[in-house]
């Protein structure tokens, strides 16, 4: 028996893309089927067929088209996102870039899991709305991102290749552009073996027989005609889900909620355009001339599929159980299938010489893992390996609660359960049979390796640049240490060398998310399931709750998130750096490095956590000198545990829609010291989407109170200085719209109000200022572009702001510029991207009775905890807005 299922976990670690396959999705309630869900795995499985779909970022997809393909067409249907959507907007809560990247990634893989299809990505980096893909172009490595592609496309093996975008400014956004154009080379590129040749010690060349561009009316021009694009309707209704692909779709879109993408549901109808692109010519269905049948494989394939076919029309829904005697069967076929055709156990991958032996090879291990699961199911198998504790560090020992439960009808035996990565010893293996209903529970022990790191996002372990993320060489997944456990429990196959220990960088590349920190396999009479241990806990009102296990430093150093320490004068600032104990018993030193010119108080401190999971707080004391250097620096916190350097924290994401995420970033800040003048002191802060704003005029000296909508009347605001309205309120905040009155009557009496940056679609009301003025999409995505100056008053006081003030800004100068606005408004600099005309609404002040209103689309909220020293000059200008006395 162990034998027999050594060749598919082989097979499964050589499909170096298949991460998805080889554990669940992270801290997950474990993967349960209805008898429906196994009849459509069953049909599933008869059907030899694979696309992906191709765009440039999370939320880009076609969600009803996927859905429709995977679970209609039953084909193995793919998503590839060039980026993880890390230069977006954040609707839900403060994280931005990488931090964006690791929940909209996380949102791509909740979506999937809802409607059928897989996730992969390359390693661009989405720096920011781009116009062109010649501006895409010059920040992304094209020829890696083209690699990239190229690699997942010869994972996969895709049959067909949709766009979702064309290649030219109808796409609108220059990633749009370039996802296109990249997907087109990379349609040649994949088929050939001179393209990216140390790809093919892993994968084969593959030609996908066509590729198509799924447009719609909102591409085409008014009246241009449709009839000859090539068109399907995937609006059909599945009754083994109970949906439509509409609403499947709607429930998967809206997971992406940190973009505000919630979506209704659609019924009926809905037909869906295809524009051939390159490849062979079809004319009435997507996959002319593609065999999806087992023929496919050749000679045997006919015979394996009447087999799924003779199972499936036995199947009895009230009793899966009886289904497996027919899928062993299957088993066997696959077996035989494979040693007429000369076997494939043992062969090295660059044998399979041949596109029909790898043909065969690639669904055979593909159609055996979806069968293992499918027998595990019938049977009614439910396994899971958890701790009791959330976190781990290198070296340590856990104690593994592994339960399998059998809850069909049927006695089936269970060979055990353990560590994947050990030394494998298969003899003397007893098989335990399992009787209907009863549940097995034992421990393990084992011994996390010393060298794992901890579970950083493999994408952010190493300095990424502008456009693209750095992979490193290698990863090393957590090689354990056999310890104790009832050996009729643990008998572990002999693998071979496929079960290794470490992830290449090549291997690396496409996956969504880490492999688990600890992997462990299960063994029953005919499937092999692998999991990631994971930690679960009781909540009073939640219930059961699962999460990633991660894996920690001995001591974690934390600074307060995305916040810069600014300096407008020589008064000291207390910089708190937060210590948490990976495990008991740490004790070091902790030191804060800083540039030439700054002191600190302590220098040095040192610290002892007795428990693990402790934390200490250690307050210093930073103040510039009379050397100090103008501008922005960075202060490092450091900690050093026998003489280790420790210098990263830990940050902890958690929305109800995602699994639980932890990030380990450096535990590093902005430095500024600036020359700044303010007017004014009490400022009222209304949150928007959510920003660090309110945290940055703290930090030069502000007094910042946030309201809530319910207290923004002019009675309560006439006790502040000035009202600032946080990023996209108009847009998230409902009760602006009865309000607003209220916000205009204090500046009417005298009041100030800054509105930050509101998108031009879903606004709360039609006008968000005392004058009407038209929102649109213009922005100017180059940071560095120069800018014209006018004379306003804005400009002048108390700050003289000069160009100086608009260098050195990250991602993009401002966005969501206002198209038309009323005379009363007026202008106060303008600028634009590389050959565009200029845009001259990134600040409009007007005043309204005794006072003055505001709106801005410079990316202040991004600039501010950057520590862009010109930020802060031109939102203190803003504040102190019509104010005679500085301070």
């Amino acid at each position: 028996m162990l034998r027999h299922l050594r060749p598919l976990l082989a097979a499964l670690l050589l499909l170096t893309g298949n991460c998805s396959l080889l554990t669940e999705a992270q801290a997950q309630t474990p993967k349960t089927y209805t008898s429906s869900e196994i009849l459509l795995g069953l049909k599933k499985l008869n059907v030899l067929g694979s696309v992906m779909y191709l765009a440039a970022h999370p939320d880009d997809e076609n969600t009803r088209l996927i859905a429709y393909l995977a679970n209609e067409r039953l084909l193995e249907t793919s998503y590839l996102s060039c980026t993880r959507g890390d230069g977006g907007q954040n609707l839900i809560g403060p994280e931005l870039r990488e931090g964006l990247g690791v929940i909209r990634t996380q949102e791509l893989l909740a979506a999937r899991r809802l409607d059928g299809g897989r996730q992969f990505f390359t390693r661009a980096n989405d720096f920011g709305f781009s116009k062109t893909s010649d501006e895409t172009f010059r920040i992304w490595d094209k020829e890696q991102v083209l690699a990239d592609m190229v690699w997942v496309i010869r994972q996969r093996r895709p049959d067909v290749l949709i766009t979702r975008f064309p290649p030219d400014a109808r796409a609108g956004h220059g990633h749009h552009q370039a996802s296109a154009i990249l997907a087109a080379e990379a349609f040649d590129a994949a088929g050939d073996p001179k393209r990216f040749p140390e790809q093919l010690q892993y994968v084969q060349a593959w030609q996908p027989k066509r590729l198509l561009w799924n447009t719609g009316s909102f591409f085409v021009k008014p009246g241009e005609n449709m009839d000859g694009y090539l068109r399907l309707d995937a609006g059909g209704y599945n009754p083994l889900l109970g949906q439509s692909y509409g609403e499947i779709a709607a429930r998967s879109r809206s997971n992406h909620r940190s973009q505000g993408f919630g979506s209704a549901a659609q019924r009926g109808e809905a037909l869906e355009y295809f524009q051939p692109v390159k490849g062979s010519t079809a004319t009435k269905d997507l996959f002319e001339g593609v065999d999806q049948t087992w023929n496919r494989i050749g000679p045997g394939g006919a015979t394996i599929g009447k087999l799924i076919e003779e199972v499936i029309k036995k199947y009895d829904p009230s009793n899966p159980s009886a289904s497996v005697a027919g899928l062993e069967s299957l088993q066997s076929a696959f077996i035989s299938i494979t040693s007429t055709r000369g076997g494939f156990d043992g062969i090295p991958f660059q044998d399979l010489d041949t596109p029909d032996r790898m043909e065969l090879f690639w669904w055979k291990a593909k159609k055996e893992h979806e069968l293992a699961e499918l027998i595990q199911a019938c049977q009614g198998v439910y396994v899971e390996a958890t701790t009791s504790v959330a976190s781990v560090v290198p070296g340590q020992r856990l104690t593994v609660d592994f339960e399998v439960a059998n809850r069909s009808r049927n006695t089936f035996s269970f060979f055990g359960a353990g560590p994947v990565f050990v030394d494998k010893d298969s003899a003397g293996v007893a098989a335990h049979p399992l009787q209907p209903g009863e549940v097995v529970k034992f421990k393990r022990t084992v011994v996390i390796d010393k060298n794992v790191l901890p579970s950083q996002p493999y994408w952010l372990q190493l300095p990424s640049s502008k456009g693209m993320y750095t992979i490193p060489e290698k990863i090393l997944i957590s090689q354990q240490a056999r310890e104790s456990g009832p050996r009729a429990l643990i008998g572990e196959a002999d693998w071979g060398d496929a079960s290794k220990n470490e992830l290449s960088r090549q291997e690396l590349i496409g996956r969504p998310e880490n492999q688990s920190a600890v992997p462990v396999f299960f063994i029953g009479g005919n499937w092999l399931s692998i999991k990631g241990v994971q930690y679960k806990h009781t909540d009073p009102v939640l219930g059961e709750l699962y999460q990633p296990l991660a894996v920690v430093p001995a001591v974690m150093v934390n600074l307060p998130p995305a916040r810069s320490y600014v300096f407008a004068d020589a008064q000291p600032k207390t910089v708190p750096v937060t210590l948490r104990a990976g495990r008991a018993g740490v004790s070091g030193r902790l030191a804060l490095a800083l540039p030439a010119g700054w002191k600190c108080e302590p220098a040095t401190a040192d610290f002892a956590l007795a428990a693990k999971d402790e934390e200490l707080t250690v307050n210093f004391q930073v103040q510039p000198l009379a050397g100090a250097a103008p501008g922005r620096a960075e202060l490092r916190a450091t900690a050093t545990v026998a003489g280790q350097a420790y210098a990263r924290g830990i940050q902890k994401i958690e929305y109800p829609h995602i699994p639980t995420q932890f990030l380990f970033p450096e535990a590093v800040a902005p430095l500024v010291k600036l020359d700044l003048k303010r007017r004014g002191q009490n400022v009222a802060y209304l949150m928007g989407a959510g920003d660090e704003v309110p945290d940055a005029l703290r930090q030069i000296g502000y007094n910042v109170t946030l309201l809530e909508p319910k207290d923004l009347t002019a009675a309560t605001l006439k006790k502040f200085d000035a009202l600032v309205v946080g990023i996209r309120a108009y847009n998230t905040v409902d009760r602006l719209k009865t309000q607003q009155p209220e916000i205009l009557k204090y500046i009417e009496q005298g009041g100030n109000v800054v509105v930050q940056y509101v998108v031009n679609r879903g606004t709360v009301m039609p006008e968000i200022g005392p004058y009407p003025m038209t929102m649109s999409a213009d922005r100017v995505t180059v940071e560095d572009a120069p800018v014209t100056l006018t004379k306003h008053q804005l400009l002048a006081a108390p700050n003289k702001i000069t160009a100086e003030d608009f260098k050195g800004w990250v991602q993009e100068q401002g966005l969501y510029y206002p198209s038309k606005w009323d005379p009363k408004y007026q202008t106060v600099i303008s600028s634009s991207d590389p050959g565009e005309t200029p845009k001259e609404s990134a600040i409009l002040v007007t005043d309204y009775g005794k006072g003055h209103y505001i709106y801005t689309g410079l990316s202040l909220f991004r600039e501010l905890p950057a520590g862009v020293p010109g930020a802060y000059r031109i939102i203190t200008n803003m504040i102190s807005y019509g104010k005679e006395v500085a301070q």
